[in-house]
């Protein structure tokens, strides 16, 4: 590229980068970069596609000019998607740091916020001669996990800290609508009435910030083509396009379910099992879906057994599903799925020889640490004792964990066989400090 057309970029970049704005709502993983900052690690903001990671670059680096009060010249910020840079190639980083040194202050750190860097081949040798500077921090995003891929991850071992950035929380979203909520057990009427109805929306929207500042979730629809073809078929070898469309529309339509690769298989009407097997990595690796084992202490069990499929955004699955009515059940499980995920939750899904299921199973360690059953409503007697009868059939295996059904508005508290089982709504779960 020429030298005064990547002036000309830095230069945009950094106005437009470190300008206010007042539109960006705080994340609660801000917390868990807040604590690597001060490290000279490389820190890795991976996550889905429009889930908000430049956002969260410019929120780290409005916070660092707050608390350090480091000089703009230090900052340089770069998005590798601009079709500008389509001329740019690895021979071309040293010209960029040049002209970045051009101006700053070399007595004081600098920060590099570089956006979908993996776009550029050889990318990862300058940020490891980057690193090899002290007074360099450094910060990269990336759509998909091939952001580590094991060439990248031999080349920086030891050097990163990945952090997974999801859509918007419960929690985010009460933010952004400017909805008070407090931690006391006891909720007054009219804040109890304010989140039900913003969890209504929520389940509406989901996560994604731009569907929810535009109030639009038609833009789903857009986003699902994007997942496809942008993320998926170019950069992955798949001639079978219409059978990797028609997996992920039939996820979509039956999340937080078990589905077995020969099933799949036959779905898709695809040759081999070993398709389905990659289709499944590639969906996970671009943040799409996240498939959830059977625990058992046997490795080998666990591998033969089927596992349980969960969505990035069940607002995202429901604008493509094939389902003409939502199985709210599944819908909630997902939720829960995904706010255990933001959690770092080691998380499985338990089943007996009888055909017992609980749905979520938390592990820590060796140890389980709580099994979750997600029951839309349990006011039917017959539903109510299969949810009970399957955690307490788990408890006699794990009997340290905690018991959970998450709900849709009802709670209550059991006890039988001097066991305890809390009943909450998943509103309010999702807002449990």
């Amino acid at each position: 590229m020429e030298r005064n057309k990547i002036k000309e970029l830095i230069l945009e970049y950094r106005g437009r980068f470190i300008s206010p704005d007042n539109s960006l709502i705080y994340r609660e993983i801000l917390k868990d970069i807040q604590f690597y900052i001060s490290s000279k690690e490389i820190i890795f903001i991976t996550g889905t596609r429009r889930g908000g990671k430049s956002s969260l670059m410019k929120l780290i680096c409005t916070q660092l000019i707050k608390d350090t009060h480091i000089p703009l010249t230090n900052i340089l910020y770069l998005n590798f998607e601009d079709e500008r840079f389509i001329e740019l190639n690895v021979s071309d980083f040293n010209l960029i740091y040049e002209i970045f040194l051009e101006e700053n202050d070399s007595n004081k750190k600098s920060y590099f916020f570089l956006d979908e860097i993996q776009n550029i081949p050889g990318w990862e040798k300058w940020v490891n001669r980057l690193y090899e500077m002290h007074q360099i921090k450094i910060f990269i995003t990336g759509s998909n996990r091939n952001l580590l891929s094991s060439e990248v991850a031999s080349t920086l071992t030891g050097r990163n800290r990945v952090i997974t950035n999801y859509p918007f929380s419960f929690r985010e979203f009460l933010s952004y609508k400017k909805i008070k909520h407090d931690h006391s057990p006891i909720y007054l009427t009219e804040e109890r009435a304010r989140i039900k109805n913003a969890f209504q929306e929520y389940l509406k929207l989901g996560g994604y910030p731009e569907v929810i500042k535009s109030n639009d979730p038609t833009l789903l629809e857009q986003y699902f083509k994007d997942f496809i073809y942008r993320d998926i078929l170019p950069r992955y070898t798949i001639r079978k396009n219409k059978a990797m469309r028609e997996l992920c529309l039939f996820l979509a339509s039956n999340i937080a379910s078990v589905h077995s690769y020969k099933k799949l298989q036959q779905l898709v009407e695809s040759k081999s099992i070993n398709t389905i097997k990659n289709f499944l990595e590639i969906l996970e690796e671009v943040y799409l879906f996240f498939q959830v084992d059977l625990f058992d202490y046997s490795i080998k069990r666990q591998i033969y057994n089927p596992s349980k499929i969960y969505t990035i955004d069940t607002a995202l699955s429901q604008s493509i599903s094939f389902q003409f009515s939502k199985n709210l059940g599944h819908i909630y499980e997902n939720i829960v799925f995904l706010e255990l995920k933001r959690q770092n939750k080691d998380i499985y899904y338990w089943k007996d020889k009888e055909g017992r299921e609980v749905d979520l199973v938390v592990r820590s360690g060796r140890e389980i640490e709580e099994m979750i059953q997600v029951c839309y409503q349990m006011n039917n007697p017959d539903t109510r004792n299969r949810e009970i009868k399957a955690l307490m059939k788990a408890h006699q295996e794990f009997k340290k964990a905690k018991l959970t059904i998450i709900t849709d508005d009802e709670e209550d508290s059991y006890r039988t066989d001097n066991v305890s089982i809390k009943m909450i709504p998943l509103w309010k779960w999702l807002l449990m400090p």
